[in-house]
């Protein structure tokens, strides 16, 4: 599709959705928009179309309205106990990191344990209430994945029983996601939860959650271009959901499609601002700085950080926040290559140290770039301690990250003090490492992947074949880069 049409579209879909968000609850204007769920349940039939309305809220992350909806089914009937269950659905984040946040999840206990006491005897309300309970089990030595296999396993066996029930599917689907790990490049639980989703994508076409789950489960270079067409509906599904006008994007990124992405991250920015959904803004906004980089609109890219810039005071002990805050002026400064920039970048105060971690790469990235090899190890020391206070925290994946980062420093610091075989080993060593490895959906990719480094490395040392063929390695990893691309082109006409 023509990128201006697109946006259009998008915008067009966006300004129903503000405007959905603000009189749902008042039959004016542009009605509300989630999708088509059909979920009945053992309740007050009075408070069934409300029940299908938060679960169509669940399935697109949207979770403190799911929240509030689900809440208020319980007032309306306080023997419902799938509004309990609702709830506690509502602190559980599947693909997300932690699943289980700890803060909330003594919350969420409590209402799967309401939820059990207000079961009905028998039946299929019984059977989704009794796999929650595998996730808030009263076992306080159970860790957060025996609770999601354990999860998995149980919701496995509620499909299995109710094979004609679309929802059952949905929520094994998922439940195979918040167990899938970022280092089995195989993609066997995504390539089960497509192997679910696909016939009913079919048959139930503007089911919010089937398209939105298949869109994550093919999140990867290898299954992004079977989620195209989930991620070319699902905004037009639920467009009053924010997230569900950002995760087209995360197909888009994979594929290269920048202007799809840019529209899509456009519309859901806007949309969360006018919600109040920080986190989802900033989600937003960091796809679209990435995005505006690949296609070399770095005004706009810096717009948006100044955008950023001007939000309430950030949290950033929260995560998501800490992460999408910090990356963006990180991509920018490391992308346009003004090293200065990115040397004098500050880590950010109070935020998780896998955050602090990107802000102490950037400055030491900066710092090697311009010939301050001393100094750019320091950095990466930095780094190291870092890795392995993550380690010993139990947060192997953005250990594993931050490791990468650190040989990445390692690597431009030997270049800059004239050991060229030493920087491609080490270089060479954090691409396959990087390869391993997925992304995590908070992110849009490595700000640089490492693969893409060693090109750049292998130009600088003027060796041509090796930088285009790291660059092709890269560009079938990550399509369309501008780095890479321009790495390509370079290294083809030196060759």
């Amino acid at each position: 599709m023509n990128a201006r049409p697109c946006v259009l579209l998008l915008l067009l879909a966006i300004a129903g959705a503000v405007h959905a968000q603000a009189m749902h609850d008042h039959d004016h204007g542009i009605p509300e928009k989630l999708g088509t769920v059909s979920f009945p349940v053992a309740c007050s039939p009075t408070v069934q179309q409300p029940f299908n309305r938060a679960v169509a809220l669940l399935h697109s992350f949207a979770f403190d309205a799911a929240r509030n909806a689900f809440a208020n089914i319980a007032k309306q009937d306080p023997s419902c106990a799938m509004a309990h269950w609702g709830i506690a659905m509502t602190y559980f984040h599947p693909v997300w990191q932690p699943a289980l946040p700890p803060a909330t999840f003594a919350a969420g206990q409590k209402e799967a344990q309401e939820a059990l006491r207000l079961q009905p005897a028998a039946g299929s309300d019984r059977a989704y209430i009794q796999a929650l309970n595998q996730l808030y089990k009263a076992d306080p030595k159970a860790t957060p994945s025996q609770r999601t296999l354990a999860y998995e396993a149980a919701t496995a066996n509620v499909a299995h029983d109710h094979p004609g029930d679309v929802e059952a599917q949905v929520f094994y689907a998922v439940a195979l996601l918040s167990n899938a790990s970022p280092t089995d490049k195989t993609h066997a639980r995504q390539k089960q939860a497509v192997a679910i989703l696909d016939p009913l994508f079919k048959a139930n076409p503007d089911h919010p959650g089937i398209a939105h789950i298949l869109i994550h489960a093919c999140d990867s270079a290898e299954l992004a271009a079977h989620g195209l067409a989930a991620a070319r509906k699902y905004a037009s599904i639920a467009p009053s959901a924010s997230h569900a006008l950002h995760m087209p994007s995360h197909i888009f990124t994979r594929l290269g499609l920048w202007d799809d992405s840019i529209a899509s991250n456009i519309a859901s920015e806007k949309a969360a601002h006018a919600q109040g959904d920080l986190m989802g803004e900033l989600h937003a906004m960091d796809y679209l700085v990435y995005a505006y980089m690949q296609t070399g609109r770095v005004k706009e890219a810096r717009q948006v950080i100044a955008a950023m810039k001007q939000l309430p005071r950030l949290d950033m002990t929260d995560f998501a926040i800490a992460y999408a805050s910090t990356a963006m002026p990180v991509r920018v400064a490391v992308e346009e290559r003004h090293w200065d920039e990115a040397a004098a970048i500050a880590p950010p105060q109070g935020a998780p140290e896998s955050v602090v971690a990107i802000a102490v790469w950037a400055k030491g990235m900066g710092l090697a770039r311009t010939g301050h090899a001393d100094d750019a190890r320091k950095q990466g020391e930095r780094l190291r301690g870092i890795e392995a206070r993550l380690h010993v925290a139990g947060d192997t994946y953005w250990a594993d990250q931050t490791g990468i980062l650190a040989t990445e420093i390692m690597a431009w610091a030997a270049q800059a003090s004239g050991n060229p075989a030493g920087a491609v080993a080490l270089l060479s060593d954090a691409a396959e490492k990087e390869d391993r490895i997925e992304k995590r959906p908070v992110t849009p990719g490595p700000i640089v992947p490492a693969r893409e480094q060693l090109g750049e490395l292998m130009l600088e040392q003027h060796k041509p074949g090796p930088a285009l063929a790291a660059f092709r390695d890269a560009l079938a990893l990550a399509p369309g880069r501008a780095g890479a691309l321009r790495g390509a082109a370079q290294a083809s006409a030196a060759d």
